[in-house]
Order: structure tokens, then sequence, then C-alpha cells
């Protein structure tokens, strides 16, 4: 179990462009930070930084779970749940076919046709996910971040693509995984409509 991110000092640079810096920040268990601001101030690049794609210009981003403190990337990896803008879907596969093999992929025990339901697809697990509507998509996106079980969810633009219903969906699953004692860290141009820290 994750009890806290810590980021000091963090600067991120895409090429000669320096994007921000001396950005600090403390998230704790059960707690959500959303990070606000303009297109191309850098929330992307923050999220990926804190899931290890990216290296910090300067400054360190801190883990602390039960086992420990750590400031390795690699690890920090192991406790996160990534939603981006890509869905990371093979067309040819059917929805479940697609959830059973994110689900093999985490090793985990994981109720595939319960998670559809929850979010609203258990009419199309059979569907060829070619056929699937860009909201469709986002919502098996969601049931895979469901059963990923980790504990840090980093969400990029959460409601893009949804209606009223699907981002009602988002803010009940998102209150779920912070009262359950998970972290989440969001890039938003909507309100999440759960407690939130701002940057």
């Amino acid at each position: 179990m994750i009890s806290s991110l810590t980021a000091e000092g963090l600067a991120c640079a895409r090429g000669d462009r320096v994007l921000f810096e001396g950005l600090s920040f403390r998230l704790e268990r059960g707690r959500a930070l959303a990070l606000e601001g303009a297109n191309g101030a850098g929330k992307t690049s923050l999220l990926r930084l804190i899931a290890g794609f990216l290296a910090p210009k300067s400054g360190h981003l801190l883990l602390v779970t039960d086992q420990g403190e750590s400031d390795d990337g690699e690890e920090r990896g192991k406790h996160i749940g990534w939603l981006g803008h890509q869905d990371g879907l093979k067309p040819q596969l059917t929805v479940r076919e697609q959830l059973s093999f994110f689900a093999a992929l985490y090793r985990g025990q994981a109720d595939c046709d319960a998670a559809l339901d929850e979010v609203g697809l258990a009419r199309q697990k059979h569907f060829p996910c070619r056929f699937l509507s860009a909201g469709q998509k986002r919502r098996l996106a969601l049931a895979r971040l469901m059963l990923s079980r980790r504990p840090l969810w980093l969400l990029d633009e959460p409601l893009a693509a949804l209606d009223g219903e699907g981002e009602a969906l988002v803010r009940r699953l998102m209150t779920r995984h912070c009262e359950s004692g998970g972290l989440l860290v969001a890039a938003t141009h909507a309100p999440l409509g759960v407690p939130a820290i701002r940057l």
C-alpha cells in the first residue's frame, strides 16, 4: 500500500523548452491531485514523469510504501494504473477478450464480466473492439484500470469522450478509489467531482 507520493523541485524539459520547474507537492493516501492549466502547460508531461516514462530535468519524486521509500521510476511504475489518450486496444479482439488479456497481464484475480457490467459494456462484451465508439473505448479503458488494482491512478483527461452518464461513472470510480486508500493524479480541464488538491 502507498502512504504518500512527494515531488520536490521538479523540472521538466521537452527539447530546449522548459515546461515547468520548481514544482513540489505531497499527496497522501486517499487523496486526489487535479492538474489544471492550458494546453501545453505540461500536465501530461508531469503524469509521464510520475509514471517513469520521462526523467525529470531536476528534482525528484519519492514514493513511500509499506515496503519503504523509493525514488526509482521503474519501481514506481509497479504501483501505477494509467489512463491516457490512447486506448491501447487490439481492434480484432472482442471487448471480453481484451479485458481478459489485461487481467492476465496484471496477474490478479479479476471478474471481467462484473467490471464490464459496472462500466456499462456487458451487452457489448462479444463485439470486436473496432466497432466501439470513442466513449465505449473509454469505458473499456476504465474497466482495465479497475482490474489493474494499482493504488496510484494517473489519469489524462479522464472525462474525455464521455457523455453525462459516463462522466458520472468516472467520478464514482475515482471517489471509490480514493475512499479505499488509493491515490489519484488527474490532468483535467473539467472539475473532477472529487475533493482534490489543485496545481
